[in-house]
């Protein structure tokens, strides 16, 4: 994966003398450093701010960008991803090896790895991480929580016994073995290709049985994990402090301890022009998604920009991200019909929203669900054979009126649900969205706000039939994004909340095709069918795709080794400040 400053040919004619809003009002950040072997530094704190309140940080629980960031530095599983490239690589275990079959994975702990110190342990001293401790997790990740969003896209019909346990009909999670304190093996049903990145996923966290009986349902905010961070002090909605682990396990090339920072500042400034502010006042260190507003102006410094002469840097990197509207195809019974649902689709001029709605925050979503990545292309993944939709005013009237709604009569009126936070962003497309369905389809539509957590639940449970959302891929592969579709994470009872597959979307074919390609051992092969499974989807879509985002970071000028990376994996274990009087030399 190639991670580059960026380049966006879009921006070139602007007016490279036009006042930049970051030149001015920067207050001092001074933090006590000390440089290392290698060049790095040690000390300081990194200031971090999050547009939506978390939901909750217990790992089976972690559904969100925010509490994925926020979460991974605390917990840790058996690998982790690599911020530069998403490579996989050793964490808790330091190896492991596959069996001939490759349906069974044994891991190899590492010695001398320890939870925090936290009071849930009897001397408070935070205790040696064993295979025991991954067996008690997964058992959890396996079982029946309401607020467990992790179950269905990790262990659920890939390992050995998860689907039993979770329905009651075992009281062992049969293919996870503890073989001693430091082995561990996991058995899965069949092979399959995307399993150890799974095992990098959050409901995968290692955590204390201790702190579980000790906070229970607190541990939403109660974090007991062996992370190059703890939470010194959490406040909702307004901070949260972490401070640098001094036990933890790793250490850098050179020998130096992990991490280099002091600790993260955590805010949670809801507006995007707030956020804004307080960056160029130097409170804030890195920002992620630029805002609609001021994007024109940040590219329009773009050369200057990749050359850190100013008091920022500006980093971009391919985003797997997919923002759409979802239709619920069960509780409202004109989303039922798949001419509906066409019709909407061929309603939108996506390339209107990417170009001037978003103003280039993105691009039009010319596909499905997955987003195009040149490395899933190069892979075998066929994004022409999947096709996508064009704006076709008339095909979409033709298609309403098959579905026995002539210029829109007859058509209830509906809401668009959309949660706010993160700027302007999400009201301006709905808007756009609404204002267009409504002049080539003839329909009214109301729009319906909630805040982000409020908005989950409210799609979970069914209460909202035609909602925005967007999905980052949990893994670099199209399956994380086709699993959305898949019927059998679809409940039984509408009264039950569907995390994965909100469209409460059932298509038996997709469902096979997606099933046979866990089977398939050529890589190239098995794209070709993924590519196969989406086509269905797209012919019967239960979404309208909107646009893929992109992903742009700003960061202050002397922060260094900031993750950027397709799925928006965040970890700060190396990422360090440079001293305002280093930074002023160069």
């Amino acid at each position: 994966m190639i991670f580059k400053r960026i380049n966006v040919k879009t921006y070139l004619n602007i007016i490279t003398s036009a006042s930049l809003i970051f030149t001015s009002c920067k207050t001092e950040h001074k933090d006590e450093s000390k440089e290392l072997p290698g060049g790095a530094y040690r000390g300081g704190f990194l200031r971090v701010n999050e547009v939506e309140n978390i939901k909750s940080l217990f790992p089976i629980a972690i559904g969100e960008v925010n509490t994925h960031h926020i979460g991974a530095q605390v917990y840790e599983g058996l690998v982790k991803f690599n911020t530069t490239d998403l490579s996989i690589r050793p964490c808790i275990a330091y190896k492991w090896e596959v069996s001939d079959d490759l349906k069974t994975y044994t891991f190899h702990l590492r010695k001398g790895v320890k939870f925090h110190d936290d009071p849930c342990f009897p001397d408070g001293k935070g205790r040696e991480v064993t295979a025991n401790d991954f067996k008690y997790c997964f058992e959890k990740l396996c079982s029946p929580d309401p607020n467990n969003q992790q179950f269905q896209v990790t262990f659920k019909n890939r390992v050995l016994g998860a689907n039993e346990f979770f329905e009651g009909k075992s009281k062992e999670l049969t293919g996870v073995k503890v073989i001693n304190d430091s082995t561990l093996s996991i058995e899965l049903y069949q092979p399959d290709p995307t399993f150890i990145q799974i095992l990098s996923m959050p409901g995968c966290f290692v955590f204390p049985k201790e702190a579980y009986e000790k906070y229970g349902q607190d541990m939403r905010t109660k974090c007991v994990g062996t992370g190059p961070f703890y939470i010194e002090t959490i406040k909702e909605g307004e901070i949260i402090l972490m401070k640098r682990n001094p036990n933890y396990w790793a250490k850098d090339e050179h020998g130096n301890q992990l991490p280099y920072l002091d600790g993260i500042k955590w805010t949670f400034i809801k507006e995007k022009k707030s956020e804004i502010l307080e960056f160029k006042r130097g409170n804030i260190d890195l920002i992620y998604r630029i805002p609609v507003e001021i994007f024109p102006e940040v590219m329009g410094k773009l050369e200057e920009a990749k050359k850190r002469k100013f008091d920022f840097a500006v980093e971009s990197s391919p985003l797997l991200s997919t923002f759409y509207i979802g239709f619920n195809v069960q509780t409202n019974p004109v989303f039922k019909k798949k001419e509906v649902r066409l019709a909407f689709n061929y309603a939108i001029d996506r390339d209107k929203i990417a170009n001037f709605t978003i103003q280039g925050e993105g691009t039009a979503a010319k596909y499905g669900m997955v987003p195009y990545y040149e490395v899933f292309e190069k892979e075998g993944y066929d994004y022409k054979f999947v096709g996508g939709f064009t704006y076709d005013p008339q095909k979409a009237k033709d298609l309403l009126a098959k579905a026995g709604y002539p210029n829109g009569k007859g058509f209830p009126e509906i809401t668009l649900n959309v949660n706010s936070g993160g700027g302007d962003r999400n009201i301006l497309v709905a808007d756009v969205v609404k204002k267009m369905l409504e002049e080539n389809l003839g329909i009214k539509i109301n729009i319906q706000i909630n805040t982000f957590p409020e908005h989950i639940e409210n799609v979970a449970q069914g209460k909202s039939d035609f909602f925005r959302f967007a999905w980052v891929g949990d893994y670099p592969d199209p399956e994380t994004f086709l699993v959305l579709f898949y019927g059998k994470n679809v409940p039984s009872s509408l009264q039950e909340k569907s995390y994965v597959n909100m469209f409460r979307y059932i298509n038996p074919k997709f469902d096979s095709i997606l099933e046979a390609s866990k089977k398939i051992a050529d890589s190239k092969e098995r794209m070709k069918t993924l590519a196969l499974a989406e086509r269905e989807v797209i012919l019967d879509p239960p979404f309208i795709p909107i646009f893929y985002d992109d992903n742009f970071i700003l960061e202050q000028n002397n922060v260094r080794n900031a993750p950027a990376n397709a799925i928006n994996f965040w970890d700060f274990s190396t990422t360090y400040l440079v001293p305002a009087e280093v930074t002023a030399k160069k």
